[in-house]
């Protein structure tokens, strides 16, 4: 293969089991579910970029980046013969775009916008518990987890996830039903409860970059607002689990 960041693309596509085992894929659904909203999202503002919302979600960009862009004869070979594998015509459309993206960005980043990388996400989502298929509404089943994708327009709105390292989408993926919490302004540090068949656990993201059994949530809602914490969603969580990650590692 000659095209040597697409053989890296490639071969990242390659380990992905696209039907994986089931209680592995569970174990990360929740990591699974925000990839997929941040992918949404750049791919609507990839999708504005070039006038093709038609074409939005799963689509290959470089169609519309340039025309004109070929890989190698080698590796276009190479390329098809993969995706003669993969499961369904959405998922080998975005495997080809991200495999000619990263080529293309090899070769000339000053041809591609100034945009967030637009299957860096999807690509994660992949490794970490394979396919995602359409369900007969139009939704996507994620395997654990069903949502409708919305609009182009509608996912220009999602708040961005920047903190797409393995440390933070491990720290996401968990049992049970999960609220997070922080000091009023979302300082750290970052605590959750943790809901498992009635049981509660709360836990908090500590300097070892790991969960761990704390006394600093109150009992009630009422009284976690009184100690000056307020709810965050996960993708707030995430950003600081990502600081932490940050912090550690200077």
């Amino acid at each position: 293969m000659t095209d040597r960041t697409a053989s890296v693309m490639m071969n990242r596509l390659r380990t992905v089991e696209w039907v994986g085992d089931w209680d592995h894929v569970l174990a990360r659904v929740m990591s699974r579910r925000i990839l997929m909203r941040e992918y949404l999202r750049r791919a609507a503002l990839w999708a504005q970029e070039y006038a093709v919302e038609s074409a939005w979600p799963f689509f290959d960009v470089t169609e519309y980046v340039d025309p004109e862009f070929r890989l190698s004869p080698e590796t276009e070979a190479e390329l098809e013969a993969f995706l003669s594998r993969v499961p369904s015509a959405e998922i080998r459309e975005t495997c080809a775009g991200a495999v000619r993206l990263a080529e293309m960005r090899e070769r000339n980043p000053a041809a591609l916008p100034d945009l967030p990388d637009l299957y860096e996400p999807l690509v994660l989502f992949y490794e970490r518990g394979g396919e995602f298929v359409r369900d007969n509404a139009g939704g996507l089943d994620l395997t654990g987890v069903s949502f409708r994708p919305g609009t182009p327009q509608g996912n220009l709105g999602t708040p961005p996830f920047r903190a797409l390292g393995e440390t933070v989408l491990d720290a996401l993926d968990t049992k049970g039903r999960v609220s997070y919490y922080a000091a009023d302004g979302g300082r750290a540090p970052l605590v959750r409860r943790r809901v498992v068949r009635g049981e509660r656990h709360d836990e908090v993201f500590g300097p070892e970059l790991r969960w761990e059994p704390t006394d600093r949530l109150p009992e009630t809602e009422e009284a976690v607002k009184a100690a000056g914490l307020v709810a965050l969603d996960e993708i707030a969580a995430a950003e600081l689990i990502g600081d932490a990650v940050g912090r550690a590692s200077r």
